[in-house]
């Protein structure tokens, strides 16, 4: 699964030597070193009372369960400077095939809970999607969006992985270069690690995460990507399922090429909903009186950015699929993305400056927007995990077939998607399966929820999610909302979601929020 986004900001074959293991896992170990300091002297911990969990996974030595205990101690900026926080490391094996083999080490970073012991439900652990986000980033800068939860959990996240500090995958010449150089230089830099870094080896480091947080059930909320990672513990763990929330869901039913297929669609929908606002609502609208002639200018706009790029400052500039992605992440945002596109587009078209399509596309980026195709920085851990995940591996002449299909799908968007289909084409390992096993039979309730206007994780993914997990398993709650993303946006699915976390609760089935496409 390779999205683009996660949450909404209105405010992501070869054979490998022991040499290269050993090399590659210093290198991870070194990082996580520089990047915890224990013992942080002058800081008092406030009394409180530390769960316990008696259900350790099956199969592990006791070294990593009932002999592991996580050292929580002050974060050493970077990432998280910030006042309240706590990381720690937590060993697990490098393949769960062999328990007793060799180790990594998994950051992890918490916020403690503000309410009082005796209301404290556990841990919440978050993944913001992705795949390729760092969760050790990611929660200090989205904190607030879940404040409202602090009073009865620890919020909890990591770096799956992959990335960040936990053993990052490098795609690239010089060691700590996140960008990506080819599926041989992936394999040349990592290819000891790379067959273990797929959402199905997360999903049990999950697993060991939640008995050493001291939780007997696995409390998770997760956005995007985030909902693939949850749906496949549900599906490894049903018993360990306590309460999960899987908010923008993506489609356990598509492969990879499907995929890019649906979302293109979708981003295309989406962009004609806001030339038709724009044509109706916006004086001197960039994009003409309505979709059609939106499509037309889009075109030419895209034909000039070809030829030549447009200056963005700051020594960039914005090209013809910049353009594409650019457009993407404000209509992520939904309808408040939508007069300051129409801003940015008008300063692009008019006068050649794509500095407020481009600045503007970085401020609306999520958790996620470091990982998108079009930015390097987390690309190689993005294609990574995605092949590691997705095993198709079709011939050209079939890629072709695929491409031309996304391509003719969105005049706006088609070309820029289209090169998705070849994501894993060349990849030297293979992957684990088509579509991902999400059936979760005898797990608690897992709350579904998808908006119908999301264009990243389109809503018939959700659906599919929601059935796929088993009857009497997923929950669906429907917004009726544009944009990637409802949570806390959408005050009935902050209720509805807060009320389940806290409660147990779901809502009644069939539940539809109203929003912005009401």
């Amino acid at each position: 699964m390779s999205d683009a986004h996660a949450i909404r900001s209105r405010r992501p074959g070869l054979p490998a030597g022991a040499l290269i293991i050993v090399g590659v896992l210093l290198v991870a170990i070194g990082a996580v070193g520089a990047w915890l300091r224990h013992d942080a002297p002058g800081r008092s911990a406030q009394p409180r009372t530390e769960f316990t969990a008696n259900n350790p996974p099956a199969g592990l030595p006791t070294a990593l369960t009932t002999g592991q205990h996580l050292r929580w101690s002050r974060c050493t900026p970077p990432p998280a400077a910030r006042r309240g926080y706590d990381c720690a490391v937590m060993k697990t094996p490098l393949d769960y095939r062999k328990p007793d083999g060799r180790t990594i080490d998994v950051a992890l970073i918490r916020h403690k809970a503000t309410g009082p012991n005796a209301r404290r439900i556990g841990s919440l652990v978050l993944n913001f999607g992705g795949p390729g986000v760092s969760g050790v980033s990611a929660l200090p800068a989205y904190l607030d969006q879940y404040k409202s939860l602090l009073d009865r959990y620890d919020l909890v996240s990591f770096d799956p992985r992959g990335v960040g500090a936990t053993i990052p995958v490098r795609c690239a010449k010089t060691a700590g270069d996140t960008g990506y150089e080819g599926a041989d230089a992936c394999a040349e830099y990592s290819g000891a690690l790379l067959p273990y870094i797929g959402t199905s080896h997360t999903a049990r480091d999950l697993d060991l995460m939640r008995y050493l947080l001291g939780d007997e059930r696995l409390h998770y909320f997760g956005v995007s990507y985030g909902t693939a990672l949850g749906a496949v513990y549900a599906h490894l763990y049903p018993s360990h399922v306590g309460r999960l929330v899987l908010e923008a869901s993506v489609d356990p039913t598509e492969d990879l090429s499907e995929e890019q297929l649906s979302q293109v669609k979708a981003v295309q929908a989406a962009f004609d909903r806001f030339a038709a606002h724009c044509a109706a609502r916006i004086s001197h609208c960039p994009t003409g009186e309505g979709p059609e002639e939106a499509a037309r200018r889009m075109a030419h706009l895209s034909d000039r950015l070809e030829k030549e790029p447009a200056p963005a400052g700051g020594g960039r500039s914005l090209d013809a699929d910049d353009l594409a992605y650019a457009v993407s992440d404000y209509l992520d945002l939904g309808t408040d993305g939508w007069s300051p596109l129409a801003e940015a587009l008008t300063a692009l078209i008019d006068h050649n400056d794509a500095g407020p399509l481009s600045e503007g596309a970085d401020d609306a980026g999520s958790a996620e927007s470091a990982a998108t195709p079009h930015d390097d920085s987390s690309r190689a851990a993005q294609i990574a995990i995605t092949c590691a995940d997705s095993s198709p591996r079709p011939g050209f002449e079939r890629l072709d077939k695929d491409a031309a299909r996304v391509e003719a799908a969105s005049p706006v968007f088609g070309e820029a998607w289209s090169t998705g289909v070849y994501l894993c084409y060349d990849w030297p390992f293979a992957g684990e399966h088509a579509t991902p096993q999400v059936s979760a039979d005898g797990a608690a309730p897992v709350l579904v929820v998808g908006g119908t206007g999301d264009p990243n994780t389109p809503f018939p993914g959700a659906r599919h999610m929601a059935r796929a997990l088993g009857d009497g398993v997923g929950v669906l709650l429907t917004a009726e909302e544009e944009g990637h993303g409802t949570y806390p946006y959408n005050r009935c699915v902050t209720e509805a979601v807060d009320t389940y976390l806290r409660t147990g609760r779901t809502p009644a089935v069939g539940t539809v929020c109203r929003g912005s496409m009401s």
